[in-house]
């Protein structure tokens, strides 16, 4: 039995956290949207019937749209919402997309890593590189850092189905796209 075949249920479990994680996310973008959706109506408002326009309105509307975005990069990625091509599997069989996955996988977390780690360098610059919305200048910063949270919760789920994707490599791998 292999070190990854030992800890085939902790490599479950850090998976299952990163569930957890990605349902944080949902919840903030949920709130986000929430906040769009107030934010548009007072808008629509304001113009119309008051013929006046909010100062603030698209400033607020835009980082409330980095916040979804954010939200639904890591939601997405727990539930498999993003665009999957099961075209190997078709084509080649289960041990070479038990390969290919790996692959797959380790590149993801190198890239959303990277990502992450350059999303937060940039925030942490912050107003002095001229990070603020152009009417009420709310500042950039905190949004890199969701954005950069999002990532890095990304790149941890990649990890976790990385590492149980090869404990479970003469088994069944959950993550495994159905057909």
């Amino acid at each position: 039995m292999t070190f990854f075949e030992k800890h085939g249920d902790r490599f479950a479990q850090a998976e299952s956290y990163c569930g957890h994680v990605a349902s944080v996310f949902a919840v903030a973008g949920g709130i986000a949207l929430v906040v769009l959706l107030g934010v548009t109506v007072a808008e629509v408002f304001w113009r119309y019937v008051l013929n006046n326009s909010l100062l603030w309105a698209e400033d607020l509307s835009m980082m409330s749209l980095v916040v979804v975005v954010a939200a639904a990069i890591a939601y997405g990625a727990r539930e498999g919402a993003h665009v999957c091509v099961n075209l190997v599997a078709r084509m080649a069989g289960r041990r070479v997309t038990r390969i290919t996955d790996a692959v797959a996988r380790l590149l993801g977390v190198a890239v959303t890593a990277t990502a992450a780690y350059a999303l937060f360098v940039q925030g942490s610059c912050g107003p002095v590189c001229g990070a603020a919305t152009p009417s009420v200048s709310i500042s950039h910063t905190p949004f890199y850092y969701v954005l950069a949270a999002s990532f890095s919760a990304y790149a941890l789920l990649l990890a976790s189905q990385l590492f149980l994707g090869v404990a479970t490599w003469n088994g069944e791998d959950p993550n495994e796209p159905a057909d």
